[in-house]
């Protein structure tokens, strides 16, 4: 066993004990200790991270990573394994760092949306029928109104009926569409969105009516092209846990079930997810077709 050399030096020792925790999830070899108790009390960083020499350029990578964004799935999963927190910061950073935390995970069409979603919910606290009214596929059931106000296709899906909905759909469209838009552009992330809210509305208005909302069906179409894609590309940033797609596609059974105690729109979700994997296989081949057109443009 070799002997630990130090990597850095952080000020709290939480964070030195979640990042310990991750490194030895990694099966990498690591510890933390205080400074010496002389020099405590006077020392800024007064906790060091110690690892194996043979993996310090790799715990460097690291920590790296963790510094710029300490609250990724990983380092949590870590954390709750060692019932530490992530709290690393102080209470008077908490709106900078959860500011900085939803820029770090999202572009700006992802946060737009989410942002709006949030303008839409606290209007139709003060004015629900009105907001409701002007946002909904058609006020009337006839398809001639969502004709002549083509925004209706859309704004159904950003509006929510309680806290708990926007907050669930909200929050997995910041991560899921976050993911897209980073690592493949705004573009494909907003056909994804345009596409899979057009689909997902008209498909549920025609199965149940035009009383329904929610970012649902476009979470669902994110869900489907980050697993679908993620399995077509290993090893690519886009991806998404085999647990919590279990999760996810429980919920969407069980909203097919007499288990649940309020209306789900069920169609939107199914739609939504399978218009997603369609076009996680059209992304997929177009750029296999463009790298295969590359190599052999290269070639000649």
């Amino acid at each position: 066993m070799n002997e630990l050399v130090p990597l850095v030096k952080v000020k709290q020792s939480g964070m030195a004990k979640i990042f310990v925790r991750y490194l030895q999830n990694q099966g990498i070899e690591a510890d933390s200790r205080p400074v010496s108790s002389d020099s405590e009390a006077n020392e800024p960083f007064p906790h060091v991270i110690y690892c194996d020499p043979d993996k310090l350029e790799l715990a460097k990578s690291e920590f790296s990573e963790f510094v710029r964004n300490p609250h990724q799935n990983k380092f949590q999963q870590s954390a709750w394994q060692s019932g530490s927190s992530l709290n690393i910061q102080s209470g008077q950073k908490l709106s900078k760092e959860i500011a900085t935390n939803l820029k770090a995970k999202a572009g700006w069409f992802t946060l737009s949306i989410f942002a709006l979603c949030w303008v839409v919910y606290f209007i139709s606290l003060i004015a629900f029928e009105p907001a409701f009214s002007a946002l909904k596929f058609n006020q009337l059931g006839d398809i001639s109104q969502t004709m002549d106000e083509p925004w209706r296709w859309l704004t159904p899906a950003i509006f929510h009926f309680s806290f708990l909905h926007i907050a669930f759909n909200t929050l997995w469209w910041w991560q899921l569409g976050g993911q897209i838009e980073q690592n493949l552009g705004v573009g494909r992330i907003a056909l994804l969105f345009i596409g899979s809210a057009l689909l997902s509305n008209t498909a549920q208005f025609y199965v149940a009516g035009p009383n329904f909302g929610g970012l649902s069906g476009v979470v669902y179409a994110t869900v489907g092209f980050v697993w679908w894609f993620g399995y077509l590309n290993p090893g690519h940033k886009i991806h998404l846990e085999k647990p919590i797609i279990g999760f996810l596609l429980f919920w969407l059974v069980l909203g097919f079930t007499d288990f649940m105690p309020i209306n789900v729109a069920n169609t939107a979700h199914l739609v939504g997810l399978l218009s997603g994997i369609a076009y996680a296989f059209m992304v997929h081949f177009s750029q296999k077709s463009q790298s295969n057109s590359s190599r052999s443009d290269s070639e000649l």
